[in-house]
């Protein structure tokens, strides 16, 4: 045997390629191709994100013991194929589009991947729900948990229920295509005119500016909802399996139009659908959740797939007191897949031992993303003749803490980057909570984004309960939960009459800016253990103001990936109005900088040996 076995898990061809490396079972390191490419949920081949990873473990192609893909693709040809032939000949346009892709590489997996890595060896292939529930049940902290998988498909389930125990996962019963919790949900996005595989966070984030009086219409017409959380939809009011867009014309004539145009005016009608859907997502999850609990027994429920980024949701079961409690991937949908295969491949099938580690999960906060040092940062500052102060490493967080407090926009780039849609404090940009205005400022003249979309606080784990009805860690922004009533503002008689968009303007607690106009927020809790700089940050922004929480969104822009490396930072904070800049110890002011010339392509190139 050999003392270091390394195994590689790769996601790629759908959506949210990656790629993972682990050894002897730990995680040493995972990325999305995205943050490479700077191409939003690019789903080529993960060359940059494999590259990475051999580097930060500091080996070859031939260290490799074993590769594990996400997906059986030939089974995912199969459910194509039989859909199409099903709907023939009205699906023959979309036949045309799809075809030749998987003639050009789906169906070619296996050989690409032994082709680009020059690898020889074994390659395996877990079904996708097994990868999700792989991802979701080994770096948990749980002995023995339930376990619930929901996205559109994969290859032909679409959810399913399983428990893992020690060492092994068995999946016990699934949901097949077409009936999909998630194509739901994305079929609501598309008509409310946001983008497919993309946009359902917005509909989530929409969904408490509405009311749910569609709901009783989706529920009566759209599906067949059971008691354990299984449903058929009625495949008249969708146009997935045979066309090119979401929906069908019955879908249509039922919610009273065609879909919203993208980037055209939010109506109340938008709004109401989108919390009618969001509340159907609950009642499902929910129903599955307690069946589960009912079959299974046990006291932990870990979650994976796409569906399981909808933190309110999640926030629901917690509260509901189904589970004693939840874990979460924090790359839930495919992305996520290459570490679960990675994991699935060592203890499934190479049936290695699984050693808890305390009340810990194995994750390492998800910060499994390259690093840079200050060195190498301050080198290319130096060669571009930026302007920047060099600071003692132990002061940065008090600086930036001080720079939040008199009301700046602060760009925080420190240590690897997050694995997972979230920034979680290595690539975040941050804001002052107490302000009414920084939740305008950061989606406006930061993010350039809708702007009814809310932001998320970062909260020292000691002190969640001060702020949120939450009693337990939350550290991948992952729950949503309330705001404490103490915290609340009374709403003036004036400000109860206000519905849809005009509720947005409404300070309606002493941390305006994290708090949804449903006095909600998507929390993360942050310890010193998980990220030191961030935790210290958010202590001495306390020391400051008495609040031991602060503003935290993504580093980036609309329509971009989070930022991987130091000069996507640099050019995110001169192309935005953020205010000061921080690259580890080193600290960027706007007022000193000069003027960003467009023609310049600041990306770091990566090339797979």
């Amino acid at each position: 045997m050999k003392n270091n076995e390394y195994i590689l898990g790769i996601s790629a061809f759908y959506h949210n390629s990656a790629a993972c490396i682990i050894n002897n079972g730990e995680i040493i390191a995972a990325a999305q191709e995205e943050r490479f490419t700077r191409v939003k949920h690019d789903r080529g081949f993960p060359y940059n994100a494999i590259n990475y990873c051999l580097e930060e473990a500091n080996i070859s192609t031939d260290d490799i013991s074993l590769v594990a893909f996400y997906d059986q693709h030939w089974l995912k040809f199969d459910r194509l194929m039989k859909t199409y032939l099903a709907y023939a000949p009205d699906g023959i346009s979309s036949f045309y589009r799809a075809i030749p892709k998987w003639i050009k590489d789906k169906l070619w997996t296996g050989p690409t991947i032994k082709r680009i890595l020059n690898y020889k060896d074994k390659i395996i292939y877990p079904e996708h729900h097994e990868s999700h529930a792989a991802s979701a049940f080994f770096p948990s902290p749980y002995e023995t948990a339930a376990i619930i998988t929901i996205d559109g498909v994969g290859e032909w389930a679409t959810s399913t229920w399983g428990v893992g125990t020690h060492n092994n996962i068995k999946i016990k019963q699934e949901l097949n295509f077409p009936h999909s919790l998630g194509l739901l949900y994305t079929a609501f996005t598309t008509y409310t005119g946001f983008r497919a595989n993309s946009g359902e966070y917005k509909v989530m984030g929409l969904a408490p500016y509405g009311k749910p009086r569609f709901k009783d219409k989706i529920l009566n017409n759209l599906m067949d909802l059971r008691e354990d959380g299984s449903f058929r939809l009625d495949m008249k009011y969708f146009n997935y399996c045979q066309g090119l867009t979401m929906t069908s014309d019955a879908f249509h004539n039922l919610f009273g139009g065609p879909p919203r145009k993208p980037e055209s005016k939010l109506t109340q009608r938008d709004m109401d659908l989108a919390r009618s859907v969001q509340e159907v997502v609950e009642d499902v999850m929910l129903r599955m959740a307690r069946h589960v609990k009912k079959e299974t027994g046990e006291k932990y429920l870990c979650l994976a797939g796409g569906v399981a980024l909808n933190c309110v949701a999640n926030g629901k079961i917690l509260r509901e007191g189904i589970f004693d409690d939840i874990w979460i991937q924090p790359a839930a949908g495919d992305a996520g897949g290459a570490l679960g295969a990675a994991l699935y491949a060592w203890y499934q099938i190479m049936n290695k031992p699984r050693k808890l580690n305390g009340k810990r999960d194995f994750q390492k906060g998800s910060y499994l993303g390259p690093s840079y040092s200050g060195y190498e940062i301050e080198h290319w500052l130096n060669e571009k003749n930026i302007p920047y102060q060099k600071k003692d490493p132990e002061g940065i967080p008090s600086l930036a803490a001080e720079q939040l407090a008199e009301g700046k926009v602060v760009g925080w780039f420190n240590g690897r980057m997050e694995f997972g849609p979230r920034a979680l404090g290595a690539r975040s940009i941050l804001g002052d909570p107490r302000s009414p205005e920084t939740q305008s400022v950061l989606n406006l003249k930061i993010k350039y984004r809708e702007s009814f979309r809310p932001f998320a606080p970062s909260c020292l784990a000691e002190d969640v309960s001060k702020y949120f009805e939450l009693d337990r860690e939350s550290p991948y922004m992952l729950l949503v939960a309330p705001v404490q009533q103490s915290r609340r503002i009374k709403q003036a008689n004036e400000q109860k009459n206000l519905f849809g968009i005009d509720l947005l303007n409404v300070p309606r607690s002493d941390i305006p800016a994290v708090t949804h106009v449903d006095y909600s927020a998507r929390v993360q809790t942050v310890k010193e253990e998980d990220h030191p700089e961030y935790y210290k940050l958010i202590k001495e922004f306390k020391k400051r103001t008495g609040y031991g929480v602060i503003v935290n969104t993504s580093f980036n822009v609309r329509g971009e990936p989070i930022v991987c490396t130091y000069k996507d930072a640099y050019q995110c904070f001169m192309r935005t109005e953020m205010d000061v800049l921080f690259l580890e110890n080193l600290v960027m002011f706007k007022e000193d900088q000069p003027d960003l010339k467009d023609d310049i392509n600041w990306r770091e190139e990566f090339v797979l040996d």
